[in-house]
């Protein structure tokens, strides 16, 4: 395969892992609280990473880093995306839940501004309006109540639009392999801080139903990495709407879910002005 079709592909198996992964979720909260599922989706996460270390450097040449500080604000950022995200996908329609997890994006953009000191211009400003405006029509404000879980959820894009940026620091000297390890080993044990407070034993099905989480969270991770290391951002990012159709048909399926039109359009809005913002960066930066 080509690295275009190849990137292509990786995005395409990653949305489909992250929206079953969500999936799960829903269905294991259930039976265990939202930060015990976050726990063992870090925990099992780690596991499932660690022989693809082993394969490339060991352990020890992996977690090799000058970094140290900067993977830990990421961890920090990350948890609080992941223990509002996982809490939000416990009361929120899956179809919601994937509109608006496509405005991490968004934040890291405006955060880019003062932290990365990046310029941005006047198409990619309105690529953000426009985007921003998408964002209404999912929570519509004023129309309806505006619910905990978009609240939950909006938080966490932005904690995790933050997380983005340190990511987008780290990789210009680590793997995409020491950053993932790097963000489960700090995620442990801050996801188990909370976990501890409502913690319940997982029966024989809610473990492997955590095991699958863990091992889906992980893989979608490193094929989002290397998606975008294939092919341009812009290329591969409009694959990700098949998350927003995903979460649609599962949670019709699986939840009895109907989908809301609004979070359907808005959804839409918020991915493409997504894709034109990644493009004009790639086209001139501006």
């Amino acid at each position: 395969m080509q690295p275009a079709h190849r990137g292509m592909t990786l995005m395409a198996g990653a949305a489909f892992g992250a929206s079953m992964m969500n999936a799960l979720i829903r269905h294991i909260s259930t039976e265990l609280h939202s930060f015990e599922i976050a726990f063992f989706r870090n925990l099992f996460g780690f596991f499932t990473l660690v022989p693809t270390a082993l394969r490339h450097g060991g352990l020890r040449g992996t977690l090799a880093t000058r970094r140290f500080p900067l993977h830990a604000l990421r961890g920090v950022l990350n948890a609080s995306a992941m223990l509002c995200f996982f809490h939000a996908l416990s009361m929120t329609p899956l179809a919601t839940v994937a509109a608006l997890s496509f405005t991490a994006p968004l934040f890291a953009t405006l955060l880019a501004i003062p932290v990365l000191k990046e310029q941005v211009g006047p198409r990619r400003w309105a690529g953000l309006i426009a985007g921003f405006g998408g964002t209404l029509l999912v929570v519509r404000p004023g129309i309806e109540t505006f619910t905990l879980g978009a609240g939950l959820l909006l938080f966490a894009a932005l904690m995790w639009g933050s997380a983005l940026i340190a990511i987008k620091l780290l990789a210009r000297t680590e793997s995409s392999l020491t950053i993932t390890l790097y963000a489960t080993l700090f995620l442990t044990p801050i996801t188990f801080s909370f976990a501890i407070f409502n913690w319940s034993w997982p029966s024989y099905h809610a473990m492997l139903v955590l095991l699958a989480i863990g091992t889906l969270g992980s893989l979608a991770q490193m094929a989002i990495a290397q998606a975008m290391h294939e092919a341009d951002a812009s290329l591969v990012l409009p694959l990700d709407f098949t998350k927003l159709l995903w979460a649609c048909l599962l949670g019709y399926v699986l939840f009895d879910e109907i989908p809301d039109i609004f979070a359907i359009i808005g959804g839409t809005i918020i991915l493409l002005s997504v894709i034109y913002i990644a493009y004009r960066e790639r086209k001139s930066g501006t």
